[in-house]
């Protein structure tokens, strides 16, 4: 069933512009993770979760994937969540009102959001910002399905939120076939034409410079206590089962860019379309969001271990 074309509220420029500006001291943050889908999640969890005077953290929501490691997009949300719950358990962290089940499915179309404990809290934490006059930051580093239905719950939100996704190559690249967007393009969809303040972190060239290899993680990572040594675990069972001496952490980047702003180079662009096959369609007569261009790696991995020492040595 096809819903009614969802209408999203016009925005200022100039109020978009500063809803993109990164802001300084601590911001009210989400972030939403395909958790199990990879290594780099757990490493971007964590780095969120390290650094509370800078990112009050209202909640982390589990998104759907679906890969060789799940059976379905419902099977990965799942999987993810029961990742988080590991993890909160490393940091010490409570898991109730804080760590939230997504949608079991993708967006059947574009104008229909899929319901979700993750959606409605998205909702609920975008007004609870506002009512305090301030702006909600979601950190998305999965397919966007979560935020996506949240923006079609309630588009009125849109003025109370600033996305920031890993998702999409950059418009030069000649595909957009990532896994993130190609999960759920009527999702990515939403996400570029809804006017949401957005910032957007493509993948090749960009994210994937974020390498790091054994030797460091036996060196910098693995010997911080039972959190580096789950996180270095989860790297070095990858590089078993798939080969290679390296792997990009692409998903730190997401935070990373509140941590570390001067490792980011990115530029205001006029976003961007994306067709039915994930392609990208530039405009130029459209709203602004930020597109970052490239991040220096030696930065973002020094915070990253630097934050890993302050985690429970038990």
């Amino acid at each position: 069933m096809i819903s009614d074309k969802v209408t999203f509220p016009d925005m200022d420029p100039e109020f978009r512009r500063k809803k993109l500006l990164i802001p300084e001291g601590r911001i009210r943050a989400v972030l939403d993770t395909d958790t199990f889908n990879e290594v780099d999640d757990q490493f971007a969890v964590s780095m969120a979760m390290l650094a509370p005077e800078r990112f009050d953290m209202r909640a982390i929501t589990a998104a759907p994937f679906f890969n060789s490691k799940s059976e379905n997009p419902a099977d990965g949300m799942r999987k993810s969540y029961d990742e988080l719950n590991r993890l909160m358990k490393l940091l010490h962290h409570p898991v109730e009102n804080f760590i939230f089940k997504g949608s079991e499915s993708y967006l059947p179309n574009r104008n229909t959001p899929v319901d979700s404990p993750a959606a409605g809290r998205i909702v609920e934490l975008a007004h609870e910002a506002d009512g305090a006059g301030e702006n909600l930051w979601i950190m998305a580093i999965g397919a966007i399905t979560n935020v996506a239905s949240a923006l079609l719950t309630d588009p009125e939100i849109i003025r109370m939120v600033t996305v920031v996704w890993l998702g999409g190559h950059p418009l030069y690249w000649p595909d957009n076939h990532e896994f993130n967007l190609y999960q759920d393009v009527p999702a990515a969809q939403v996400i570029f034409d809804s006017g949401v303040p957005l910032v957007q972190i493509p993948c090749m060239s960009v994210a994937e410079m974020l390498l790091t290899g054994i030797d460091e993680l036996k060196a910098r990572c693995e010997p911080v206590g039972p959190l580096g040594s789950f996180l270095a675990g989860r790297v070095f069972e990858a590089l078993a089962e798939y080969g290679g001496y390296s792997r990009s952490i692409w998903d730190i980047s997401a935070p990373g860019y509140f941590l570390v702003p001067d490792a980011f180079r990115y530029e205001f662009v006029p976003t961007p379309s994306v067709d039915d096959t994930s392609a990208w369609k530039p405009k130029t007569e459209r709203y602004e969001m930020v597109l970052v261009q490239h991040i220096s790696r030696d930065p973002i991995f020094s915070r990253l271990f630097d934050l890993l020492k302050r985690a429970p040595e038990i």
